[in-house]
């Protein structure tokens, strides 16, 4: 496969990801907002959300202040923001047609269909009207292109290429939203004497991986914190914990390997072999933070080999593709 090809696929789907996993943290935290507490508190929720991103010098540029309004503009529908959901499914519309004869009539028409009325919501005042509603839209039209993709893609390199965008932006994003989630719980801690506090906080972290339910169903009782750092990291039948998504993207680059390609590979299986060999309480004993941000310097650099070896050469901009 041509290397252009393999890289407007695989950002096409690193872009659908990203818009979905953007409307998943920006609900929950529109929902938590929703609930009685500190003004302090509603500004660090909304901060981490920037943390999540990197993109809090970004905002910061632009805005004098973290309000709930103003970071939801920011990530949704900032044309400047290269990680707002607008920007990210603009930019997998443009990928996929791009590659329009790679994939199927199906696949490039619910991608650009996203696009066309993503813009026709925001224009209507959705955003203002039910924000839950138009983040909810978002998860439900990135299901929606797996399903089409998984549905209706021959198995080859053209649907490798797309799963391995996908598992490393999710895997990526588990990361990140484990990393701050974490870190904003114990510097609140003091805070956060009420057990009904507590539960809200864990119960939408695992709603934000669509995890509750999951969880209920393996622990069955009370929610902590380490359980949840558990799912989302060792447990291999967890749709977004990292060991699935490293599961995928081995199996994939197993597939797609090529002369150059056998240090990322190696890269990414060594990866995998830790996380398995490892268990929670050894991972706490670490630190999670640490933990955690070392597990982003090593996907970071799975990512940096994938493009070397199949991808468009990387530019400035990275996070553009080709």
């Amino acid at each position: 496969m041509l290397s252009r090809t393999a890289d407007h696929l695989y950002w096409m789907s690193r872009y659908t990801e990203r818009a979905e996993n953007t409307a998943r943290m920006l609900d929950v935290n529109y929902q938590m907002s929703l609930f009685p507490q500190s003004t302090q508190t509603i500004e660090n929720a909304w901060r981490a959300m920037l943390d999540i991103s990197e993109l809090t010098d970004d905002y910061a540029s632009r805005h004098d202040a973290v309000t709930p309004t103003g970071v939801m503009h920011f990530m949704v529908s900032d044309v400047n923001n290269l990680s707002s959901i607008m920007r990210c499914l603009q930019a997998a519309r443009e990928n996929a047609r791009a590659v329009r004869g790679a994939i199927t009539t199906e696949l490039w028409e619910t991608i650009n269909t996203t696009w066309l009325d993503a813009q026709r919501m925001l224009h209507s005042g959705m955003m203002q009207r039910s924000p839950a509603e138009f983040f909810e839209w978002v998860k439900f039209r990135s299901h929606l292109t797996r399903g089409v993709n998984n549905g209706t893609m021959m198995r080859g390199e053209v649907y490798d290429f797309i799963q391995l965008g996908t598992f490393l932006e999710r895997a990526d994003n588990t990361a990140r939203l484990l990393d701050v989630k974490f870190l904003a719980a114990a510097a609140s801690q003091g805070e956060r004497l009420d057990a009904v506090d507590e539960f809200y906080y864990w119960a939408a972290i695992l709603r934000s991986v669509s995890a509750f339910e999951n969880y209920r169903k393996v622990y069955r009782d009370v929610i902590t914190p380490e359980r949840i750092a558990e799912l989302l990291i060792l447990r291999g039948n967890m749709p977004r914990s990292l060991v699935a998504c490293l599961q995928e993207i081995v199996d994939t680059l197993t597939r797609v390997r090529n002369i150059y390609s056998g240090s990322t590979h190696h890269a990414a299986l060594s990866l995998l072999a830790t996380l398995r060999d490892q268990t929670i309480e050894e991972i706490l004993t670490i630190g999670l933070h640490a933990y955690l941000t070392e597990f982003l310097s090593q996907i970071n650099l799975v990512g940096i080999g994938i493009s070397k070896d199949f991808l468009v050469p990387l530019t400035d901009a990275p996070d553009e593709g080709a």
